[in-house]
C-alpha cells in the first residue's frame, strides 16, 4: 500500500511541477526576488499537501518562537527530501538555500530553482565556494532572507549522525548573525535513499538562536551539533535505543 501511495505522490508531483516549473521560467523574465519567491513557494505547498494526504505524513512544529526578528542562519538536520520541501513552505522570511550547482540540471525543478536567490556552489572548488557563499549570503541576508545551510552536507539516515562541517558557522562569524539550529525527524517518514513514504508524524524543532559574538566558527559547530543531535534523541528516541539506525 505504501509503494502505491509513494507512486501516486511522485505522478502528483511530475504533473503539479512541469507546468508549475514553465510558469516559474516566463515569469522570471518579469519578476524575481520575493515575489518570484512566493510563488514558487506555492508549488511546494502543493507537494507538501500531497504528501500528507496521499501518504499520509503530516507535521508538527515546536519553537517557532524561537525564530529571531532579524537575519539567521538556519542549521537543520537533514534526513530526507521532505525538509528541504518543507521549510519554505513553514518559515516567514525567503530562504536562501546553499546547494551543489548539480540540482540546477534536474529537468524543471532545477531549472526554476534557478531562477531564486539561491546559493548554488562547485563542491570541487572549495576557495571559490566558500567566496560565493560569504558574498551572497552577507547580500541576501542584508536583503531580508534567511540562509539555510544542511551542517552535515548530505541526508543522513534515521538514527544516523554525519560529520557537522563549520561553512555555517563560519558564515556566521564573518557576518556577525545568530545560527539556528533546527532538529527534524522526516526519516521517520521518507527514508533517506528510497521514494517510498511511510505514514506518519515528522517532528521539527526550533532551538534558540546561538549567537556568535566573536567565537570560533568549530566550537559553534560543536554547539549547534550537541543541540541537534540531543534533540534527535528526545523527539526519536527510538531510532537510537539500540546503538545502530533502524532498518529503512
Amino acid at each position: 500500500m505504501n509503494a502505491l501511495r509513494s507512486g501516486l505522490f511522485v505522478l502528483w508531483m511530475v504533473v503539479t511541477v512541469i507546468p508549475y516549473a514553465v510558469a516559474v521560467l516566463l515569469l522570471s523574465i518579469f519578476v524575481r526576488g520575493d515575489r518570484l519567491y512566493w510563488f514558487t513557494v506555492v508549488w511546494l505547498r502543493l507537494a507538501i499537501w500531497g504528501a500528507r494526504v496521499i501518504c499520509g505524513v503530516h507535521a508538527r512544529v515546536q519553537g517557532r518562537d524561537n525564530l529571531p526578528d532579524g537575519p539567521a542562519i538556519l542549521c537543520p538536520k537533514h534526513q530526507s527530501t521532505w525538509e528541504t520541501f518543507a521549510f519554505p513552505t513553514l518559515m516567514p522570511r525567503p530562504l536562501c538555500y546553499v546547494f551543489k550547482r548539480e540540482l540546477l540540471m534536474i529537468p524543471f525543478f532545477g531549472w526554476a530553482m534557478g531562477r531564486l536567490d539561491m546559493i548554488h556552489i562547485d563542491r570541487s572548488k572549495r576557495t571559490e565556494a566558500w567566496n560565493k557563499v560569504a558574498e551572497q549570503g552577507r547580500r541576501f541576508m542584508a536583503e531580508g532572507h534567511w540562509v539555510i545551510m544542511f551542517p552535515e552536507g548530505t541526508r543522513t539516515p534515521r538514527g544516523g549522525q554525519g560529520t557537522y562541517k563549520s561553512g555555517a558557522a563560519r558564515l556566521a562569524v564573518a557576518t556577525d548573525v545568530p545560527l539556528v539550529p533546527i532538529a527534524v525527524t522526516s526519516g521517520r517518514c521518507w527514508p533517506r535513499k528510497r521514494f517510498t513514504l511511510r505514514p506518519g508524524l515528522v517532528d521539527i524543532s526550533i532551538g534558540p538562536p546561538i549567537p556568535v559574538d566573536g567565537r570560533d566558527p568549530d566550537a559553534l559547530m560543536r554547539e549547534v551539533e550537541a543541540w541537534i543531535e540531543a534533540e534527535m534523541r528526545r523527539l526519536d528516541p527510538q531510532a537510537y535505543t539500540s546503538g545502530a539506525p533502524p532498518a529503512p
